[in-house]
Parts: C-alpha cells; sequence; structure tokens
C-alpha cells in the first residue's frame, strides 16, 4: 500500500493552504501552539469519554496524557476532543438510549475538525460500541483505547464481582439471611477503583469483541484499569496512531466478514454479555458486513465458554488477565478462527498473538474441559418471530426446557408495583414476562429482564424462574432470561398479546419459544390491542423514537445505518 504524503492528509485542508489558511492556523496559535508544533504533521483525535459522573472513566484524564505524549513522540499534533460519556450508574432512563447519540457525536466531531487519525478512550458498556459506530462509519484510521476493569474484591470468603456480586447477595438480604450492614460492605467494594466491571459484562465482553475485531492493541481489553501497563498501552496507541494516518489503514481495510465471525466466537468462548448481541449487529451493519442473529447462534453452537470468569464462572477479570488475557484465549482459540485478519498493529491478529500461553488452565480453560457447553442461543418461535436470546451460561439448566403459565407485567412500572406484593399469585413454575421494555416501550431497551425473584418466591428458597422480556439485562445478570423478544411488545408484537395464565413453551436445544394459544385467539387479542401512547412529544426522544431499529437489527438508526457517504465539509475562505 503506497504511504501517504503530508499533502494528502485531510488535515491540510485547514493548515495547508497558505495564506488562506489565515484563520485554522491563527487558532492554532491562539491556543498557545507554535507554528512548527503543528506545521508538517498530521492531526489526531484523542476522543475521550470521561466525566465526573463515570466513574469507570475516572482516569482517563490521565490516560489521555499518555495518548498524547506517544501522538508527539511519533510526530503528531493530538488534540483532545470529549464526547457524551455514558456511565451505566448514573445515566437514565438506560444508558442504550444514547448510544447512537455517542455514536453520531463522535462521527461528527471528527467530520467537522481537521482530524486525520483518532485514538478513542472509552470502556463502560454503550461507549465501546457508541465510539466505534460513529469512527467505522467516518473510516479515519482508528484505535481503541479501553478503560479496563476495576480491581477485584472478596466479601464472606467469596470474590465479589462487579454487579454479580450485589445479583448474588441482594437474594440473601431479601430473605433476612445479611444485614444491612454486611449490605454496605457490598456496595463498598463491588467497584473499589476506577475501571469498567470486573466481570465479563458487557464493558469486558464489548472491549474484547473490539480487540478481537483488531481494533485495539494486544491484550488492550483486559489489562486492569489500575494497572501500569495501561498507561504504557496508551503511549504506544498515540505512537502507532501516526503510523497508521501514513499507511491509510481504516477500519475499512480491517473488518471483514471474517473478523465479525472471530469476534462472536471470541464472546462465546467468554461467555460474553447478551447485549453483544445488539452491539455486534450494530457495528457490522456500520462496516457493510452481513452479520446477524443467526450468525451469532451459529458461532455460539460451535464454541463452548472457555473463560472461568463471572456470571458464567468463578474468578474475575484481573485473574482473567493474570492468565494471559484475551491473546491467551485467542491462541487457544487458534484452530477455530481465522487469524490471517488484519489489526491496527499492521500485522495479522494470529501474529499478534504468537508466541502467547495460558498461565492458569482452571482460569482459561482448554476446550476439552470448558465451563459450559453454550454462552448464548438464538430462539425464535410465534412469541419471538425475529429472535430472542438467552445466556444458556448463566442459567438453570433444569429451567432450559420448561413449560409454565404466564404472570405478565405489562411495563417497567407495573412490575416495580406488584413483583413483591403477597398477594400476586406466582409460583416456582411460572414464567414472569414483561411487556414495553423494548427499544420503543422502555424507552430505550433498559437493563430490566432480569427480573427479580417475587419475595414469596425467594424467602421460600427460589432462586430462578424462566423470564420472557423485551428488554436487555445487564452483562453481569444471571438467570434464565429470555431478552430482546422482537418484534417489542409497543409495536404490537406477540408479546403484546400475551396474558395472565397463558402457557409459554421454552426449549432452548431446540432454539424454540413459543405461546401455547390458539391462532383465532392471537387473532382477536391483536384485534383489540390498541397502541401505547407515545413516550416523547419533543427533542431527543422524539428523533430517537422515529429512527431507532429492533433489536435483531442492532438497535441503530434507520438514517445512519443506510444511505451515501456523507462528503466532506466545505470550507469557505474568509481571506
Amino acid at each position: 500500500m503506497k504511504r501517504k504524503d503530508l499533502a494528502d492528509l485531510r488535515s491540510q485542508r485547514w493548515f495547508g493552504q497558505g495564506p488562506l489558511s489565515f484563520e485554522h492556523r491563527a487558532h492554532a496559535m491562539q491556543a498557545g501552539i507554535a507554528p512548527e508544533e503543528f506545521e508538517g504533521r498530521p492531526v489526531i483525535a484523542v476522543v475521550n469519554t470521561w466525566s465526573d459522573l463515570n466513574p469507570c472513566h475516572a482516569h482517563l484524564r490521565a490516560r489521555a496524557e499518555a495518548v498524547k505524549r506517544g501522538i508527539w513522540q511519533a510526530g503528531g499534533y493530538p488534540v483532545e476532543l470529549f464526547a457524551m460519556s455514558l456511565g451505566e450508574g448514573f445515566v437514565k432512563p438506560t444508558t442504550m438510549l444514547y448510544r447512537n447519540f455517542l455514536a453520531m457525536e463522535t462521527e461528527e466531531l471528527l467530520r467537522c475538525h481537521p482530524i486525520d487519525g483518532v485514538v478513542l478512550l472509552g470502556g463502560c458498556d454503550k461507549t465501546t460500541p457508541g465510539l466505534l459506530m460513529g469512527a467505522i462509519t467516518m473510516d479515519l484510521p482508528a484505535i481503541y483505547v479501553p478503560a479496563g476493569p476495576t480491581l477485584g474484591a472478596r466479601f464472606h470468603g467469596e470474590r465479589l464481582g462487579s454487579g454479580t456480586g450485589a445479583f448474588r447477595w441482594a437474594g440473601e438480604l431479601l430473605a433476612g439471611h445479611i444485614g444491612t450492614e454486611e449490605w454496605k460492605t457490598v456496595e463498598r467494594r463491588s467497584w473499589s477503583s476506577p475501571g469498567t466491571c470486573n466481570t465479563m459484562g458487557t464493558a469486558s465482553t464489548m472491549t474484547a469483541i473490539a480487540e478481537a475485531l483488531g481494533l485495539t492493541l494486544p491484550a488492550a481489553s483486559s489489562t486492569p484499569a489500575m494497572d501500569s501497563e495501561g498507561e504504557r498501552l496508551a503511549a504506544l496507541a498515540g505512537r502507532r496512531i501516526v503510523g497508521m494516518v501514513f499507511e491509510d489503514l481504516r477500519p475499512s481495510a480491517i473488518l471483514t466478514e471474517a473478523s465479525f465471525r472471530n469476534a462472536a466466537r471470541v464472546c462465546a468462548a467468554l461467555g460474553g454479555s447478551t447485549n453483544a448481541t445488539i452491539h455486534l449487529v450494530a457495528l457490522a451493519r456500520r462496516a457493510g458486513v452481513r452479520f446477524d442473529l443467526d450468525a451469532f447462534d451459529q458461532a455460539a453452537s460451535e464454541i463452548p465458554v472457555l473463560a472461568n470468569v463471572q456470571p458464567s464462572g468463578t474468578y474475575l477479570m484481573p485473574d482473567f488477565h493474570a492468565a494471559g488475557g484475551l491473546p491467551a484465549l485467542i491462541e487457544r482459540l487458534r484452530e477455530q478462527l481465522d487469524l490471517g485478519c488484519r489489526t491496527v498493529t499492521g500485522r495479522s491478529l494470529g501474529e499478534n498473538v504468537a508466541g502467547t500461553v495460558v498461565d492458569d488452565d482452571d482460569v482459561i480453560r482448554p476446550l476439552d474441559r470448558p465451563v459450559a457447553a453454550q454462552a448464548l442461543a438464538v430462539l425464535r418461535g410465534n412469541l419471538a418471530p425475529d429472535g430472542a436470546v438467552i445466556k444458556p451460561s448463566a442459567a438453570s439448566p433444569a429451567l432450559l426446557r420448561h413449560q409454565g403459565r404466564a404472570v405478565v407485567f405489562h411495563d417497567i412500572r407495573d412490575l416495580e408495583e406488584r413483583i413483591h406484593d403477597p398477594s400476586l399469585d406466582v409460583h416456582a413454575t411460572s414464567v414472569l414476562v414483561l411487556q414495553n421494555a423494548g427499544p420503543l416501550g422502555g424507552p430505550g431497551m433498559p437493563e430490566v429482564g432480569m427480573l427479580p425473584i417475587p419475595w414469596k418466591l425467594a424467602s421460600a428458597g427460589v432462586k430462578d424462574l424462566v423470564r420472557v422480556s423485551d428488554a436487555r439485562m445487564s452483562g453481569t445478570s444471571y438467570g434464565t432470561c429470555i431478552l430482546h423478544v422482537s418484534p417489542e411488545a409497543y409495536l404490537g408484537g406477540p408479546l403484546a398479546l400475551v396474558r395472565d395464565g397463558d402457557e409459554i413453551d421454552l426449549d432452548v436445544p431446540a432454539r424454540r419459544l413459543t405461546l401455547r394459544v390458539e391462532d383465532a385467539d392471537l387473532a382477536q387479542r391483536r384485534a383489540e390491542w390498541k397502541p401505547p401512547a407515545a413516550r416523547y412529544s419533543r427533542g431527543w426522544g422524539v428523533l430517537f423514537s422515529q429512527h431507532v431499529l429492533q433489536a435483531h437489527e442492532g438497535c441503530d438508526f434507520d438514517v445512519l445505518a443506510r444511505g451515501e457517504p456523507t462528503p466532506e465539509p466545505d470550507i469557505h475562505r474568509k481571506v
């Protein structure tokens, strides 16, 4: 591939036009940058999702300085641009409502400024797909730098995972087996440092997917946030992006059908979050690659869970990193992956991991001794014509084939008001059904798909129930939860027609989810169904509602997932 010359760089439209570049050069000097500091250098954006209200990213200001140091070292001119920070803990009603906002912002930040390449800083759940979707569409040379997971912790002699620990011990609190003071200890220890969840939740799943796609440096996704290696990798990313600009190594040269198959297989081996089924489909569509739920299901059916990390396993992300991290897992999957796929290093995926060894076979299991047979399954049937997903590795084996009568909640508020009512007609064989919690109905498809076990059952020792919804659930969740039912109830999908007492048949091995109601009865119910009231009357909510796609399509906006590329901005000279 022919290397770019300085005159070929995009930023030269702003800085390289002699006297006609007066305004842009003058404003660079206004910022205290001397001409010799920016002349003849590629301009590299450092897109940072740091925020005071995103403690998972609390260290990204310092991490950005390491990136900028590397950019200067390699002869680039770094500029830091801040983008919306989607902190799972504080953003309401759900960060998924704003993933596409971040994708749009990233794309337009890069388009409207004199940028030649970009280093993306994120990590907390939706920041990874949001940043990558925007960068893929803009298609400038890009490297992703993950925040890394938080420190590990222990409680009552057990590893206490972020999210998983709360879910594990909430039942004990509800049943009166631990007190409020002990619960406060769970609160303090769940996230004991900056960094993302230390489990194989959505954050660790999506950063691993970014690495498997070839968009990060090797081992970047599993390096803990407080490990000094993270600083060194950030500086290396800064140096590498300058080389990528002159090599013209863009996402479009890296992302292929094979790389997305690799990502799905790695996700399966990790016991990754069900949210990956939405985000990976959206990323593939942005890259112009054909990849859908069926491709994900095929990958998951062929690859067992090898990462013994919560919620599917026992250990935490720092243990996974110490055992060799993602490079070691990829090396273990060598025969199941296409290792010829290109990466941001300029080398292949196989070259990146060559010589890596697994340091602990209990943390990263061999193929003949997996943690679980399967991490994800796609279900279809008259209740989910366009698909639904379940995480078998985090479900109760006895419930993977189950028939039970529905207990229906019409929306999230109805669920919150009645789930723990002692008079609720619910039994250990019941199937809890939540309607109107999807992309439009939620709104934003919140992570409420792990419906609580009703108090009357939890206090009697019931640990799990089959639960069905058009919602998502946290990647740190567990239980026999059928999620992302599509089309959603808000649009009048079959889920909207379920009533109390209806029998639901779940058969995960056969990939079936069936509502045992006669077709004539369903037709009558459909005729009686009335669309819910609009969730929004102005602003972002209206734009979201008008353009968001369904879960099986990746929940991107229709206007972002199609259409001709946006042209470069006009630059109107003032002198």
